[in-house]
């Protein structure tokens, strides 16, 4: 056993003594299945870069089974590296130590940033050779959601026509997620709109901490809200909506600022694969499902707007506040300041604001961040809220520590050529509280230098 995640076992119910040795390794590998259960690989399809697949599935992921957690809760427990499926498209269904161990880090750091997301139990080292551009150690990650349906599930039973089985996973998934839509006039709407919402909410969340998925091919949106598929995915350093890091999205269809879009282009072809259960009539079920899916954007920027005035201590609500943000979004990026240090330095200046003097020399070019900085002073001090209060507020919402591309790559080579997890470990402790500023994790919160800024991720498979 590589990594054993002691609190989320605590979380589900699980006896992490029970695991975290041989035999759970031999449990967590695939080596052995548990009493009662019955693995499976699930079957889907999606759209990748826009271009539809009518097949795809678990090519090397296994569904162990459902527990349920103390909190009352069904969890998957899913095993992704374990090995060939009817679905691995002459893959070796394998995965390698690094992406495995990138998993790991990014997804309990997105959940201790308080974002919707699948979570990782464990990781095992497998002894095997992994053979991708050069011979890798294997590993298999044990992830855990509330479910592992995706967009791409629905397609997969719409393109083959089988309205009945889109039917009965539409009403699986009401059950699971959002058994209250049952009382609904339609429910398949409710579900739509359920979705809509739970998705527009997440997007917000994952840029108000400068996250960019990566590859938001429609396989890897799950009808829950979570993220999940962490492949390609980092964090944004310095701010530029622009931001690509994977190394197959050569025209920037999933860069950082078109990910709002890209959500919207995936509901409508969850939309599409509903339209047979939203009306009779095609017509009218297209007409329906276009009106919701055409709410997105004004959702969308609902979430988004109320996290960025939480991050800049704004308690009520302004017509011109979208302007003040994008104001100083539009500074950030012509002097590309970075961005999470850049809302942590706010939450001082909201205090104290000479504390900003030692931080403005970041700015190459002032003036136009003076002029937004004089703006903002104006409108936090129209609010009743003194200004300790209002940086303890910013300092909830404005991490000073995330998975920063460099360090995440310094401790997947530790891991990979050293059998070294300490790097790991030291990361995850950082980022484990990553809104308290700690001495000792201050390094942690240092963009990387000129020369790591060209970074490259790379799925994995």
């Amino acid at each position: 056993m590589m990594k054993f995640n002691h609190a989320l076992a605590g979380e589900l119910g699980l006896d992490a003594s029970a695991l975290d040795c041989d035999e759970g390794a031999a449990l967590f590998s695939g080596n052995q299945t548990p009493f009662g259960a019955e693995p499976l690989a699930m079957a889907y399809a999606g759209h990748q870069f826009g271009h539809f697949v009518p097949q795809l599935g678990d090519g090397r992921a296994h569904l162990l089974g459902e527990i349920i957690a103390r909190d009352g809760n069904r969890r998957d427990i899913h095993l992704k590296g374990s090995g060939p499926t009817p679905f691995s498209r002459s893959g070796d269904g394998r995965a390698a130590v690094g992406p495995v161990i990138r998993e790991y880090i990014i997804s309990e750091a997105m959940h201790a940033l308080g974002v919707p997301t699948s979570r990782t139990l464990a990781v095992v080292a497998t002894g095997e050779p992994v053979f991708r551009e050069t011979v890798l150690p294997g590993a298999v990650l044990v992830r855990v959601a509330s479910s592992h349906i995706r967009i791409g599930t629905f397609e997969y039973f719409a393109a083959r026509e089988d309205t009945d089985a889109v039917r009965v996973l539409a009403d699986h998934a009401i059950d699971r997620h959002f058994h209250a839509l049952r009382a609904a006039p339609n429910p398949y709407l409710a579900l739509l709109d359920a979705v809509l919402q739970a998705q527009a909410s997440l997007i917000a969340q994952w840029m108000h901490v400068g996250f960019v998925h990566g590859v938001m091919n429609t396989d890897n949106m799950t009808i829950s809200g979570e993220t999940i598929d962490y492949g390609p995915c980092a964090f944004m350093d310095a701010y530029d909506p622009a931001t690509v890091f994977s190394s197959i999205d050569r025209h920037g269809r999933y860069a950082f600022g078109h990910q709002p879009r890209i959500a919207q282009w995936n509901l409508a072809r969850f939309a599409e694969t509903l339209l047979p259960l939203l009306h009779t009539d095609p017509k009218q079920a297209l007409a329906i499902a276009g009106e919701t899916v055409n709410q997105f954007p004004a959702v969308f920027e609902r979430h988004w707007l109320s996290g960025m005035r939480r991050k800049l201590g704004l308690c009520t609500v302004e017509d011109g506040d979208l302007a003040l943000v994008q104001s100083l979004l539009d500074a950030m990026q012509t002097n590309a300041a970075d961005y999470t240090n850049t809302f942590r330095a706010l939450c001082d200046a909201a205090e104290q604001p000479e504390h900003l003097r030692a931080w403005r020399s970041r700015f190459p070019l002032t003036k136009d961040f003076d002029e937004w900085f004089v703006r903002w002073q104006g409108r936090v001090h129209a609010e009743q809220q003194t200004s300790i209060d209002r940086a303890a507020s910013m300092r909830r919402v404005n991490p000073a520590y995330i998975p920063r591309n460099h360090r995440v790559e310094e401790a997947i080579h530790s891991a990979v050529e050293d059998g070294d997890l300490s790097r790991c470990d030291e990361l995850l402790t950082a980022l484990s509280l990553p809104y308290q500023e700690r001495e000792s994790c201050n390094h942690f919160a240092q963009p990387p230098a000129p020369s790591d800024c060209a970074y490259k991720t790379f799925c994995g498979t």
